[in-house]
């Protein structure tokens, strides 16, 4: 398609946005200016840029909702274990282990690489979310520490490869002609490679932030939600009493999740059940939560159990709305750039509506010397171009038709340039750097701000993707 002024202003609005992040200002006003003009420029009616506005967010909102329900349900069920006092006494075995903060950080990154790579980063969040950073943040390690391990190791060293599920290498090797494998093993490499080095480098940058062991840690971690979303101005702020049923649901809980797990891996490994697609794990945990928050609440005082549910489920949607909900209007200038969502934002049928992200990528592509030097980074620079979306996965087909199409003309095989794409599109997008993806259900876990847990991440992760696309080139 032709590049329009819409483009253009696409482009600069993308541009913007980027410097303001690297400016460590909030992109919030930014993201909405810039989605009004593009919806204006587009259509060409003052009237209808306002409207995209709002369409943009509100298609965002639905879009991630997911997320934000999941940390709501997560948060809710923490609240109700906190009233019984189990939340102290489900975290004891683990602090055999967990014993000081770096310790802590390493046992995160191989239990979340772990479950993700077998499952997808989505349940695995949730699991380590409720059972290991509670125990993380007791032990020392501070809960921007703990997101930081979880993204990088699940959302990026796991997620990149995809090397169990396979669906991201099959993506980009049907879209490049060449084998699945091979593209494949090519990539779990170079995620191990880009994974080492970000991993190593961000905890590096944070372990001078790494204190003694204290349960005051664990409480002041505990509180913040509660300072921020606490209806009717109480705080767990002095000591609780325990229940005699804490201790039920201190087994109770890690137990179920066991379960889940364990059905998981069943349902992946074999006939007895049936598998789970796509967001089905999450579902599962989420649906599980629920049961659990009502079993709680129920034994810490069954007369009131009704209203105590109703409570601790508003709680969970403020902490994760007042948490995450700056990221619904930049998701939503993002998402005009796909499209599928570009259709739904702008209200014109799929066919007739401009991707105006992959629509600038091949715009540029002829562009790209024929060095292959400059082509393995051309191709990475794309990848996480085309992550800007969220997803992560979107822009697979598009950086493996191009690695198709330059692998023989510039003396690298399509396949390595293809795992090289995928790093920087997954990597990118699929909730490492993008605050816009599921990295929102990390920061919303450890309690921390969303875009703070980009820059953290940011360095490393970019030093890592440099190295990986060196070893390709070199290595394969």
């Amino acid at each position: 398609m032709e590049l329009t002024a819409a483009h253009w202003m696409y482009l600069i609005g993308t541009l913007v946005i980027i410097f303001t992040m690297l400016f460590r200002q909030n992109v919030v006003v930014p993201a909405i200016l810039v989605t009004f003009l593009v919806g204006w420029i587009f259509s060409g009616s003052f009237i209808f840029g306002l409207q995209t506005i709002f369409n943009a967010s509100l298609v965002a909102a639905g879009e991630l909702f997911n997320i934000f329900l999941i940390i709501a349900i997560m948060t809710a069920l923490l609240h109700a274990l906190k009233s019984l006092g189990t939340d102290e006494q489900m975290i004891t075995p683990f602090q055999r282990v967990m014993k000081n903060g770096h310790i802590s950080f390493w046992v995160i990154v191989f239990v979340t690489y772990a479950i993700s790579l077998f499952f997808w980063p989505t349940p695995a969040v949730p699991l380590v979310g409720a059972l290991l950073i509670p125990v993380a943040i007791r032990a020392g390690l501070p809960p921007i520490g703990a997101a930081i391990a979880i993204s990088l190791a699940g959302q990026g060293m796991a997620l990149s490869s995809d090397y169990i599920i396979q669906i991201a290498p099959s993506l980009t090797a049907t879209a490049a002609a060449v084998d699945i494998g091979t593209v494949a093993d090519r990539g779990f490499i170079l995620s191990l490679v880009t994974g080492v080095v970000a991993i190593t480098l961000a905890y590096i940058s944070i372990r001078k932030l790494i204190v003694r062991p204290s349960n005051e840690l664990l409480i002041k971690w505990n509180n913040a939600d509660d300072q921020n979303s606490d209806t009717d101005g109480m705080t767990r702020g002095g000591p609780v009493t325990k229940s005699k049923y804490s201790s039920l649901f201190a087994i109770l809980v890690p137990g179920t999740f066991l379960a889940i797990i364990i059905y998981m891996v069943l349902a992946k490994f074999s006939d007895v059940l049936p598998s789970l697609e796509g967001g089905a794990g999450a579902a599962l945990i989420g649906g599980a939560s629920l049961i659990l928050l009502i079993g709680a609440s129920f034994f810490l005082n069954a007369r009131t159990s009704l209203q105590t549910v109703s409570d601790n489920i508003v709680k969970g949607f403020l902490f994760a709305f007042k948490a995450m909900g700056p990221v619904i209007p930049i998701a939503g200038f993002f998402f005009i750039g796909s499209g599928e969502l570009a259709s739904r934002i702008l209200g014109t049928p799929a066919e007739e509506t401009p991707s105006f992200l992959f629509d600038l990528i091949l715009a540029g592509q002829s562009y790209i010397p024929e060095s292959s030097f400059v082509a393995g980074f051309g191709i990475l620079l794309i990848g996480m171009i085309t992550g800007l979306d969220g997803s992560g996965f979107s822009g697979l087909p598009l950086v493996g038709a191009l690695s198709g199409a330059l692998g023989e003309s510039v003396g690298v095989e399509a396949a390595t340039l293809a795992a090289i794409g995928q790093m920087g599109s997954v990597w990118v997008g699929g909730g490492t750097l993008i605050a816009w993806s599921s990295l929102v259900a990390v920061a919303g876990f450890a309690k921390v701000p969303v875009m703070e847990l980009v820059r953290r991440s940011f360095v490393p992760v970019i030093i890592g993707l440099i190295v990986a696309t060196l070893v390709g080139l070199w290595l394969f």
